[in-house]
């Protein structure tokens, strides 16, 4: 394989694959109606945010600019930035990356990541990906998707009933509270869950998810293993879904009850893809955020752990 083009692997979902539209009105609200409250000593910032789409989008700046708005995604391994935003951060280009999505391919410029500001908390990404403005006219709506290296640099708490982000410094982050711990696994950069799904007659099977807080979907669930625990609905209209590199098919059903730890939800909404699977092969599916947002969420990339809230938990 050519070096100059490694192959990334990113996680497409159902129902929002790589969504790049809809998202320059969020800047326009990030920038002039909100505020950004920092917490003592620097170590921590909180930012309000916008829920676009489904999806949990922050402002940032560069340099000079104004606050642009930026979605957060753990199923992104890398940050993307939009078309034409690289060449106008004046970043250097480094190469090519494989974008490999859910029915082909899409090749990405590679660049120098720039230095993007939260509120006073900093971080670098060491390189950006960028499609070419030609590829899709909805990328120029949008300006970026914070991926994996984001979710290193900070412990990342999302508060969905409070609309808003807390970034933590993780060298000083110290949680007391008494929510639900869960540990994460990673595959390559894409944190992964142990659950349990609960099927019609009470028969529990344990399985793997891959958390992606960029799916606007509740559950979604690949083709081998809904079809192997009788899953795939049969009596659901057949859905298109599109993405990068092409679609898939799936169908909508219930689960009765899916199991996160000591957390039960019950009647959870999945997409059951009928072709492929929006995880890798090994796993069940995905954990979008339609399910996440029932918590406050604090993702501890530092201590491999996730940490849920239900609302009222002190």
């Amino acid at each position: 394989m050519d070096p100059d083009r490694p192959l990334l692997r990113q996680c497409l979902r159902a129902g929002c694959f790589l969504l790049l539209s809809g998202l320059a009105l969020a800047a326009a609200e990030l920038s002039t109606s909100s505020t950004v409250l920092p917490s003592p000593g620097s170590n921590s910032v909180t930012l309000p945010f916008e829920l676009q789409r489904g999806h949990v989008v922050v402002s940032a700046r560069s340099n000079d600019t104004n606050a642009l708005p930026f979605m957060l995604d753990t199923g992104y391994g890398l940050t993307m930035l939009r078309s034409g935003l690289a060449e106008e951060f004046n970043l250097r280009r480094s190469g090519r990356v494989t974008i490999v999505g859910i029915a082909g391919e899409k090749e990405a410029g590679m660049f120098e990541g720039p230095t993007l500001d939260f509120g006073g908390l900093k971080w670098k990404p060491r390189r950006v990906a960028a499609f070419p403005a030609s590829d899709s006219p909805r990328v120029q709506s949008r300006h970026g998707i914070l991926g994996s290296g984001f979710f290193k640099r900070f412990v990342v708490e999302i508060d969905s009933e409070g609309r808003k982000v807390t970034l933590h410094e993780p060298s000083t982050f110290n949680y007391q509270g008494s929510g639900e711990i869960l540990p994460l696994k990673f595959k390559d950069t894409t944190p992964v869950v142990e659950a349990t799904v609960l099927r019609e007659g009470g028969i529990g099977v344990p399985a793997l998810f891959e958390i992606d807080s960029g799916c606007d979907s509740c559950l979604c669930v690949g083709r081998d293993f809904g079809t192997m625990y009788g899953l795939v609905p049969t009596n659901a209209p057949t859905e298109g879904r599109s993405g990068t590199g092409g679609g898939t098919r799936t169908r909508a059903g219930r689960i009765a009850e899916f199991r996160l730890g000591k957390l039960t939800v019950t009647q959870v909404r999945a997409e059951v893809f009928l072709e492929g699977s929006p995880a890798d092969p090994l796993y069940a599916g995905h954990i979008g955020w339609e399910l996440l947002r029932r918590y406050r969420v604090i993702f501890d990339y530092a201590r491999t752990r996730l940490i849920l809230e239900p609302p009222g938990t002190p």
